[in-house]
């Protein structure tokens, strides 16, 4: 619009000068040898342009025809500078689509048409790596480290190679020239960090990180993290060699990232073995708060040295306090409960970590407190048949590798601050599998010892099907199977399961009729059922503890263990001197 507006503006002002020379009065008038020539001041003016632009049309004439050698090799040397660029187009275009055959064609003809172009060096490197000729890609590269302007490019297509090809030695060194050459690589730092940290060269790895940061490659809370996760793998070096030296690199290491579990873990240690149990535990709890680890709650237990297992008990459950309803702090109160034989305690919080966050690790807990407390193999080997199928426990997860220790760096891709605390994948197992009759096992044993007649049988039964005034019953119904009486007892949905009793018919007794029962209404008991006639004679109390048979949940089937050998000969007759001893075996 400017443009329109100026262009206008010098038009007019032409114009308007072309008027006022044409009103200017007189003539202009040329006399040569005798001869006058008159023309008025408007006519004279444009005759005078018209030579001026016949003049310097013909020197341009006469410049071109001087020129017209320049003007050609000039025309010859765009046009093959344009064929090549084009040749250079499309073979990066077939690199991209794989065709690595026409990519190398298309790179062999740019190279020819651009002699000293990069990319064409580079597509032909490029199409070699594709094509599987490494001995020619590493050639073309090396071609480039004379050049300083594709240095840097010759030593990441070497590092490349390097990785390839497995020689992590070889791709180290060539990382480390292309970061002396340009400080700031991406791809340069970030590879001499990994390979440092790999190689547990911690205290370079911490002045590449810092090269790092002043190249600003990384933002500022990724520089805290990495420099924690770095300080504190020093510090888990230096544990046994200089305490010292460890304890201050762990402070620095968990004032930068409080939520480092390893940092804290080694940094309560250090504290422990120096008698600062405040700093230890004031550690621990900043890190709890924010991430429950079994780690911490054992640093935590045992932040006092000599302390009873009574008080260690007491210190991890104030522990578990500040991050109330954690599976983790659950599962670390029951560790310490079985230390100090408070069995009762164990199976509570056992319980509550079974029922919101199933483990195999909580499983295999559950059958050592029951080896513990009861010495009942028959309900280890069953809790231990529930941990095969329950979820995996948490663990340090980097690129699906788990392990068992915290490491700074992934091992498989060189990854700084690759593990994480998590589960790792695998088949979820239902939480519907925990019953309340696994839990409650002294309340069955109980009910199994006090059915020393039938109708003391019938009782307990009934007793047993009670439940909490909150949650509605369901009918009982008494079945006969082979002259034998049958009675189930079902429980509503939720942490309890289905108990199937199987008491023994007197010898000789009549076989019942199946009654009738009609639903109860929801909320109100069922009335028991009357006892048969004629009265049987009253089985004992082990024979009813010995025909009890296990609770099962109907969606996780009990599968026998491949190695174990079932129950054995010496602990059934044990269970049968021992009334209500044999509800689990």
């Amino acid at each position: 619009m400017i443009r329109a507006f100026v262009f206008f503006a010098l038009l007019f002002v032409v114009a308007l000068g072309l008027a006022w020379m044409a009103d200017l009065p007189g003539v202009i008038s040329i006399g040569w040898e005798g001869y006058a020539w008159e023309q008025p001041p408007i006519v004279a003016a444009l005759l005078l342009g018209v030579f001026l632009a016949l003049f310097l049309g013909a020197v341009w004439l006469v410049l071109t025809i001087l020129r017209s050698p320049k003007i050609a090799g000039r025309f010859f040397r765009r046009r093959r500078r344009d064929r090549g660029y084009q040749a250079l187009s499309s073979g990066l275009i077939a690199l991209g689509t794989g065709n690595a055959r026409l990519a190398r064609k298309l790179g062999l003809e740019a190279d020819k048409l651009l002699t000293h172009e990069p990319a064409a060096k580079l597509l032909l490197a490029q199409a070699a790596q594709l094509s599987g000729q490494h001995s020619e890609a590493r050639q073309r590269f090396e071609a480039m480290l004379d050049n300083p302007q594709t240095r840097a490019l010759g030593l990441h297509g070497l590092f490349v190679e390097a990785e390839r090809q497995g020689e992590p030695v070889a791709a180290r060194h060539y990382a480390e020239e292309a970061l002396k050459a340009q400080p700031g690589l991406d791809w340069a730092g970030r590879a001499v960090l990994g390979y440092q940290a790999v190689a547990n060269d911690f205290e370079a790895a911490v002045a590449t990180l810092e090269r790092n940061f002043s190249a600003k490659l990384i933002d500022k809370p990724t520089y805290r993290r990495h420099r924690a996760v770095l300080l504190t793998a020093r510090a888990l070096e230096m544990e046994d060699r200089d305490p010292d030296q460890a304890m201050t690199l762990a402070k620095e290491a968990h004032g930068l990232a409080v939520d480092l579990v390893p940092a804290a873990v080694v940094g309560a240690r250090l504290a422990t073995r120096k008698g600062d149990v405040r700093k230890a535990v004031k550690l621990i709890e900043a890190t709890w708060r924010l991430s429950p680890h079994p780690d911490l709650a054992e640093a935590y237990a045992h932040a006092r040295i000599g302390d009873s297992a009574q008080d260690r008990l007491k210190r991890v459950k104030a522990l578990a306090l500040m991050r109330a309803h954690s599976a983790t702090g659950a599962l670390a109160v029951a560790r310490a409960a079985m230390e100090a034989r408070d069995f009762a305690e164990a199976r509570e919080q056992l319980k509550f970590a079974l029922t919101s966050e199933p483990s195999r690790g909580a499983f295999v807990m559950m059958a050592e407190l029951e080896e513990a407390e009861h010495g009942d193999k028959g309900r280890m080997r069953e809790w231990l048949a529930r941990a095969v199928q329950a979820p995996a426990d948490v663990a340090w997860v980097a690129d699906g590798i788990v392990s068992a220790d915290w490491k700074p760096v992934s091992p498989l891709t060189g990854r700084l601050d690759a593990f994480e605390w998590i589960r790792p994948q695998g088949p979820e197992a239902d939480a519907a599998l925990i019953t309340d009759a696994l839990f409650d096992a002294p309340r069955l044993e109980a009910a199994a010892e006090a059915a020393s007649t039938t109708a003391g049988v019938l009782a307990a039964a009934a007793k047993a099907s009670e439940t909490k005034p909150t949650r509605p019953e369901k009918p009982q119904a008494t079945d006969v199977v082979d002259a034998e009486v049958v009675t189930t007892v079902t429980k509503p949905a939720g942490n309890a399961g289905t108990a199937t009793t199987v008491f023994p018919a007197a010898p000789g007794a009549a076989t019942p009729a199946k009654p009738t029962v009609k639903p109860a209404a929801a909320g109100v008991a069922s009335p028991p059922p009357a006892p048969p006639a004629p009265p049987a004679p009253p089985a004992t109390a082990s024979q009813a503890a010995a025909r009890t048979v296990a609770p099962a949940s109907p969606d996780f089937p009990l599968k026998r263990m491949p190695d174990d050998p079932g129950p054995d000969a010496a602990d059934e007759k044990e269970k049968q001197r021992e009334p209500g001893a044999a509800f689990f075996g």
